[in-house]
């Protein structure tokens, strides 16, 4: 292992204002790409006395006109939050109040939809609880008012995009990850991930959402005894991994002290019918685009003022016990050990896909799994992990991909899809328990 640079000082605090990132697989290249808007555009709607009638949106915000996430939010009693936010805001008239606010209404969100999930307070509407959806599009609605919110004291882009960080991170778990004093309970880190691909199905949900909000402040019981399971979610958008999210959220929990994990797992959404176990993580991201229709193409950045291994590793390894979660049988989906990467061999030449993992000095054009925002947060964590010499089980799953039936083509759920998404959610956890209680030698 080459030597850890410890670049440690202040990661910043505003991290994930700018933007506003599986299967993580990313869009195939066969399907045509649709036509998409720019960026941000402006709204048609007429203010309300505190917002901008003219206010710009991101290509997520947008999504929210269409009739599905419509449906989605008043089926779930979730299309409250954007409301509340918006008029709490008009009484706001001071920065650090402003930030007090959004903070407890983000965290607010994320409490719900734990709560909503694991079936405590009111369900809202008929949608089933374990749907991730309702959070993902109330989160968007949340943002969309906030950038549109005109305070009644001078409020520059900076602190804008400040208060738009500090609702992301409280709406996604990131700062709430709390674990219980003490010993004789193991404390695992488990990671989910938004919706995606919403241009080619709005309907989408993402079963490692789910499971984020399934698992989250949960004590399950493994072979090595009880466990606490803290989750958060992270974006489908490349800038904010270029911006640090994974290690702002991850470096507490990966250095010696109370908030030190036992163990690490990301997840996302891969392959359809089967689970897969990603042995080796690339840093390289292949171009495709984002939940904001944003590619990005090269080496995956380290940010700055945080832990790393220079030179930069072109893989990093798992440090999951994948042969006693091969060996365990934990539910109807195959779980498979993926060893396959693709890489440019030492001294150059046209990528090469290997099924045995990568070789001494090749350059990384995709990990296990492949070079979207899956691999990259299975590269960040497991590259932080080892600059800071935690010697913990590390690693990325991947789950089977969350269906329609095959004759539904315009409801928001459907028997399939919530069978679907209950029996993923349900052995992911099952693999979990399985990993939190390993033995060493299994790993």
């Amino acid at each position: 292992m080459t030597a850890a640079r410890t670049r440690l000082s202040g990661l910043y605090g505003a991290c994930l204002g700018m933007a506003m990132t599986a299967t993580l697989v990313p869009a195939s290249p066969a399907l045509a790409q649709p036509a998409h808007p720019a960026h941000s555009a402006r709204t048609a709607s007429v203010g309300d006395g505190c917002s901008a009638a003219d206010a710009p949106k991101t290509v997520e915000e947008q999504r929210l006109s269409s009739e599905v996430p419509k449906k989605i939010l008043a089926r779930s009693g979730f299309d409250r939050f954007a409301t509340q936010l918006g008029s709490s805001l008009c009484g706001v008239t001071r920065l650090a109040d402003a930030e007090r606010l959004v903070t407890d209404h983000g965290r607010a969100l994320w409490k719900a939809a734990v709560d909503r999930a694991q079936g405590r307070g009111p369900d809202g509407g008929d949608l089933p609880r374990g749907d991730d959806r309702p959070l993902y599009w109330a989160r968007l609605g949340m943002t969309k008012a906030l950038r549109a919110w005109t305070p009644g004291f001078p409020l520059g882009d900076a602190d804008r995009a400040a208060l738009l960080g500090r609702l992301e991170r409280a709406s996604r778990g990131q700062d709430s990850i709390s674990f219980p004093g003490g010993t004789g309970i193991k404390r695992v880190v488990v990671t989910g991930f938004d919706p995606f691909q919403l241009d080619f199905e709005i309907r989408r949900g993402n079963p490692a959402g789910a499971n984020a909000l399934a698992l989250d402040g949960t004590t399950v019981n493994t072979a090595a005894g009880p466990a606490r399971i803290e989750t958060a979610m992270f974006p489908v958008r490349w800038a904010d991994f270029t911006a640090g999210t994974v290690e702002t959220t991850l470096l507490p929990h990966l250095t010696a002290g109370p908030a030190k994990a036992d163990l690490l797992v990301t997840v996302s959404q891969g392959r359809p019918g089967q689970f897969d176990l990603e042995r080796w993580n690339g840093a390289w991201r292949g171009g495709s685009p984002d939940n904001l229709w944003v590619g990005e193409t090269g080496t995956i950045p380290v940010p700055p003022n945080v832990p790393t291994i220079v030179p930069q590793p072109q893989f990093v390894p798992t440090t999951l016990p994948y042969k006693a979660i091969l060996a365990a049988g934990v539910g109807p989906f195959p779980v498979l050990d993926r060893t396959t990467v693709t890489e440019i061999p030492a001294g150059g030449g046209t990528p090469v896909e290997r099924t045995d993992g990568p070789t001494p000095g090749s350059t990384a054009r995709a990990g296990g799994g492949g070079d979207y925002l899956s691999n990259e947060i299975a590269y960040r964590a497991t590259l932080l992990r080892d600059a800071v010499r935690a010697r913990i089980p590390a690693g990325h799953v991947h789950t089977p991909v969350l269906l329609f039936g095959p004759d539904n083509t315009a409801e928001i759920t459907d028997p399939t899809f919530e069978r679907n998404r209950r029996e993923i959610v349900d052995q992911t956890r099952r693999i979990v328990i399985v990993a939190a209680g390993a033995p060493a030698e299994h790993r």
